[in-house]
């Protein structure tokens, strides 16, 4: 009984560093607007807020996609919230999702 009491403690300590970093990278997409899609380079124009994961300020700029597939529910004055990252040396969005 005390191994289960010791257990349900731990858990109940853990449980909010669990949920916190969830909204932690809930947190990380920056909102932004597409102005341009281009599916056969495989890139994407988005005006944006601050990448504060890459340290950028606010501008309009090209980047990579990790998953083509997304430019295919996308068009330019879309209103997204999405996440880039540097990968292999180019910015790449890695999530993005429609603002509702």
């Amino acid at each position: 009984m005390k191994r289960f009491a010791a257990l349900m403690l731990v858990a109940a300590f853990a449980a909010p560093a669990v949920l916190a970093d969830d909204r932690h990278h809930a947190g990380d997409l920056t909102e932004g607007e597409i102005r341009k899609v281009d599916k056969d380079a495989k890139k994407i124009t988005i005006k944006h807020g601050a990448l504060q994961n890459l340290d950028m300020p606010a501008m309009t700029m090209v980047f990579q996609v990790k998953n083509p597939g997304v430019l295919d529910r996308l068009k330019a004055g879309d209103k997204v919230r999405f996440r880039a990252e540097k990968i292999d040396g180019a910015y790449t969005v890695t999530k993005i999702e429609p603002v509702k």
